[in-house]
């Protein structure tokens, strides 16, 4: 059985990223999909692990190709989903996570209509500024920056499915996870993955 594809999108700073990962440890099942980029692999970073690093020519290439579900230009580089990289992990039952803007999520609807939509908000703008000061590494004008950004992204919440609230991390985490398990239980996936056990159960000899 064929799995799902999820968006997950936030602002930054809502712990989009955190959740994410404490997800895909939770559930085997899940796992996120790597972008491609034309940008150039840093220390530390894998071909294939962190994104698929392509040059400008063969990015070009697969657009021309109608690969990509989604793609932008971000500070001279470029980043996209590739939508067969995504096909061959939900062909393998893997639940596919982007992690991408509302944007991305935009382009990647129109696409695949089926793809499940979930928009991660703090609990404040408080509490929002509190996480992004809390990093230490930015400096005022891009923390500013930050919430302007924040604000704007926060606008296009109602253009997703499901909203999960990161008030607390826990809870948080408990409610993303209980949407990827109701989905699986949805009446059609289940008549698909117990087929012969339905039929059993339907047997009057």
């Amino acid at each position: 059985m064929s799995g799902s594809l999820y968006i997950v999108s936030a602002p930054s700073g809502a712990g989009k990223t955190s959740l994410v990962s404490k997800l895909i440890q939770k559930d085997s099942r899940i796992v996120v999909s790597v972008s491609s980029t034309t940008r150039g692999i840093r220390p530390g970073e894998e071909d294939g692990v962190n994104y698929h690093f392509l040059t400008k020519e063969a990015f070009d290439e697969q657009i021309k190709q109608g690969d990509f579900l989604e793609h932008a230009e971000v500070f001279d580089n470029y980043y996209g989903t590739s939508k067969s990289a995504v096909d061959k992990q939900l062909a393998s039952g893997k639940d596919v996570i982007l992690e991408i803007d509302w944007q991305g999520a935009e382009q990647v609807r129109k696409l695949m209509p089926d793809a499940i939509s979930i928009f991660i908000l703090p609990p404040s703008k408080e509490e929002l500024l509190k996480r992004l000061n809390s990093r230490g590494t930015d400096s005022q004008e891009i923390i500013d920056r930050r919430m302007q950004d924040a604000v704007s992204e926060m606008s296009h919440y109602n253009e997703f499915d499901y909203i999960v609230i990161n008030n607390n991390f826990d809870i948080a985490l408990k409610e993303l996870h209980s949407i990827f398990e109701a989905n699986r239980l949805l009446k059609d996936k289940q008549v698909v993955a117990h087929k012969n056990m339905i039929a059993a159960l339907l047997d009057s000899e």
